[in-house]
């Protein structure tokens, strides 16, 4: 990944900016440098195209930077960035993609208990190789991609997601259950021969 140049930005806003300004930047910057890094895999994630995810950390940035003054202070800031990566993400695509992957209104939402939350599925991904893994992830839908990579990948609550993605909780946990078990049966072949593998002598 070649380097995040926020530093244009600001140099740029801070030869006009007034005192309040400079500060506001230096304080995005504060906020925003430490989660470069996470930003960058979502995008990548998302568009799985190195080139073009840099390209919409840049842009999402720059949203960012021009909308500070929208952001609350002392709340999350991460999920308000990664909302925006969202946003800018999905205003990126054509109008197809983006009917394609809107919300469905009418969504299932299943109520799941904590004991399906650490399911079979979960711990399997967790434990299994993360190049088929990889690859099983970027197989899915956009909706059951950006959830799983929240939860799993950048290890985001519940809330915080629903928050990112504009959805209740309850549409969080079915959606991410749903995709754990899609990534599962794509990686069943290979979890029965690691069965098999495993499976003592007689």
């Amino acid at each position: 990944m070649r380097p995040i140049e926020l530093y244009r930005v600001r140099v740029t806003s801070s030869r006009t900016a007034k005192r309040r300004e400079r500060q506001a930047v230096s304080e995005f910057e504060e906020l925003a440098m430490p989660l470069v890094s996470s930003v960058y895999n979502l995008a990548r994630w998302l568009v799985r195209n190195e080139i073009e995810a840099e390209d919409l950390v840049q842009e999402t940035l720059l949203k960012a930077l021009r909308n500070f003054g929208s952001f609350q202070s002392g709340t999350d800031f991460r999920a308000w960035i990664f909302r925006i990566l969202r946003n800018t993400f999905l205003s990126s695509r054509s109008t197809l993609e983006r009917r394609m992957t809107v919300e469905l209104k009418n969504e299932e939402e299943l109520p799941l208990s904590p004991a399906q939350c650490i399911s079979p599925e979960s711990l399997f991904i967790e434990r299994y190789n993360v190049a088929a893994i990889r690859s099983a992830i970027e197989q899915l839908p956009l909706r059951s991609r950006e959830v799983i990579l929240l939860s799993d990948v950048e290890d985001l609550a519940y809330k915080e997601i629903a928050e990112i993605l504009e959805i209740p909780i309850g549409t969080v946990m079915s959606r991410l259950a749903r995709a754990r078990k899609a990534v599962r049966e794509a990686l069943r072949p290979a979890e029965i021969d690691l069965c098999r593998q495993s499976a003592p002598l007689h």
